[in-house]
């Protein structure tokens, strides 16, 4: 496509159920809600439910002719970047992708949008050759590429300069530089797919660090003297009393990246060379997928599907704290929401916003905690709950009752493995025969690194190496790993997926939580009726080249 959109275009809703996607009655009450707001179709789709923005943006590339690309695996050209302004970028939600002689590539978000493609034609004085990319994807490229004014090492030189060694009253020449460089090295994190920035001080710097892919990496070493200028100004924005030191404090902030709301938890901790602050990245944009894109094999993806359609029961997800639990869960809900349904959570905190799910934020401080809340949400008639943490046999109990009077209820317990969750909920001091009643689906999950697709090589691991492993029938398997790039930091993975070993409490299952098995004897019934290993659903993914031994090794 170039330099113009099809010629005729239909209208968005006429698309969408010609796709599939919608019916005529969801669309008849998209548009009345149309009427009242006067908001764009689309956003009032998304909002009620109906279709995802991911879905809005394939039916419009399909139906332009276009080719819908991943931007995250597009190599963009610095030089086609400056050709187009950023206020261009951002209006028309598009990235410039690469010049070959007198034809720009760009992605686009509206692949209709001829009024864009004619600014960029004349910005560029180019031909304008279009690509369809996700509103995400490009919005994130705008923040990478564009980004805000200045390096960090340049707002550091700016905020030595200013903000030191000058009286109070030339306070906001000092505060200038610093706000600055706060802002810089969160957008920092949130570009970079980040999950959590660490403002660490040492002796004689303060460190920063960011997690990413599970991994903590180096960041910035800012001098010393900035210290008390950057917590303070990070205290500020979280709503925090930046007079105490002395005690731990939680906030959080709400920080925009173009037209995207990214929210932070902070918390800080007083340490011997200060307050050590660590952020928690909610990229709300990033959250929602497909129940495909959450990396289940095809028997396992069969299965959660068909369990999360049930009417009663719990389905329990289980892992350390960041293997993805909230986003499996958030995706379940997603696919099961809809108009006909009443679905509640109870979270601490309620970390992404849903549409048409009513979410509750618990406070322990004022007595609102999981049992209570949840005592109170079974009286709002729901039919689907979600129960942040089973963290007590009261809140434990209240969910089984809960599931037995006819609710589906979702939750998550922190345990090693599937079957180590009933067990552990016998031990919290919960009947059997409830539990063996109630409890319909357990699953386990790990995140994984994947290898950096831009540094991916093959090798062959020694034969006598994979049976020290216990993989001996690998072995003449081809396997894969990175071999590190400026793409990855040099670290050979980037990007994570989640490894899974699924435990359907069915008959057998039942039979030994009434007998108090342990998890042992659970695990070994269990595969012996199909139950997929985590670790050995980990190495269908090293197979495949999605990740490498070591991780899975790591990890399980």
């Amino acid at each position: 496509m170039t330099a113009s959109a099809p010629p005729k275009t239909r209208p968005l809703g006429e698309r969408l159920i010609e796709a599939g996607l919608l019916t005529p009655e969801q669309l008849r009450i998209s548009l009345k809600e149309q009427k009242r707001t006067r908001e764009m179709l689309g956003q009032i789709l998304v909002r009620l439910g109906f279709v995802t923005q991911e879905q809005i943006e394939a039916a419009l590339a399909q139906e332009s002719g276009t080719v819908q690309k991943n931007l995250e695996f597009v190599e963009i050209d610095l030089d086609a970047v400056k050709l187009i302004t950023e206020e261009i970028a951002r209006k028309y939600k598009l990235i410039p992708i690469s010049r070959e002689s007198d034809i720009l590539t760009v992605a686009m978000v509206d692949t209709f949008d001829v009024v864009a493609v004619d600014e960029v034609q004349n910005q560029s004085g180019l031909e304008v050759n279009v690509i369809a990319a996700s509103e995400k994807d490009v919005l994130e490229a705008i923040n990478k590429y564009y980004g805000f004014s200045g390096s960090i090492d340049e707002v550091v030189d700016q905020a030595l300069a200013e903000g030191l060694g000058k009286d109070r009253a030339d306070q906001e020449a000092q505060e200038a530089p610093i706000i600055r460089l706060v802002n810089q090295l969160i957008l920092r994190g949130v570009n970079e797919g980040a999950t959590d920035v660490h403002f660490e001080p040492d002796e004689k710097v303060l460190r920063v660090r960011y997690r990413l892919d599970g991994a903590l990496q180096q960041g910035f070493l800012l001098p010393k003297q900035l210290q008390p200028s950057v917590i303070a100004r990070i205290k500020i924005l979280a709503d925090l009393n930046i007079a105490e030191s002395r005690i731990p404090q939680d906030g959080k902030i709400r920080f925009q990246v173009g037209k995207k709301d990214v929210d932070l938890r902070v918390s800080t901790l007083p340490t011997i060379h200060g307050e050590n602050v660590v952020m928690r990245i909610l990229d709300k944009s990033k959250v929602i997928l497909g129940l495909e894109d959450l990396g289940f094999s095809p028997q396992n993806l069969e299965i959660f599907t068909e369990m999360i359609q049930r009417p009663h029961g719990i389905i329990l997800v289980t892992g350390p704290t960041g293997s993805g639990k909230t986003t499996t869960l958030y995706t379940a809900l997603a696919h099961i929401n809809s108009l006909d349904k009443k679905i509640a959570t109870l979270e601490d905190p309620v970390e992404y916003q849903l549409s048409v799910i009513r979410q509750t934020q618990i406070n322990e401080e004022i007595g609102m905690t999981f049992a209570s809340g949840l005592r109170s949400l079974l009286r709002q008639d729901p039919d689907v709950i979600l129960v942040g943490e089973m963290r007590d046999s009261e809140t434990a109990e209240m969910a089984i009752r809960a599931a037995l009077t006819g609710h589906l209820v979702f939750s998550t317990l922190h345990t090693n493995d599937a079957a180590g969750a009933l067990p552990r909920l016998i031990d919290m001091g919960l009947d059997p025969y409830l539990l063996a009643s109630s409890i319909i689906m357990v699953l386990a999950q790990r995140l994984v690194r994947k290898i950096c697709p831009d540094c991916k090589e093959s090798y062959t691991v020694p034969a006598e190496e994979l049976q020290a492993l216990g993989l001996g029938e690998m072995e003449g398997f081809s396997f894969y790993r990175g071999t590190g790039c400026d793409k990855c930091n040099q670290s050979g993975y980037r990007g994570r997926a989640a490894i899974y070993e699924l435990l359907p409490v069915n008959d057998a299952v039942r039979e030994l939580i009434l007998q108090g098995a342990s998890s042992g004897e659970i695990q070994k019934c269990a595969m012996g009726q199909g139950m997929m290993p985590m670790r050995n659903d980990g190495f269908k993914k090293v197979v495949v080249g999605l990740t490498t031994i070591d991780e899975v090794m790591r990890l399980t």
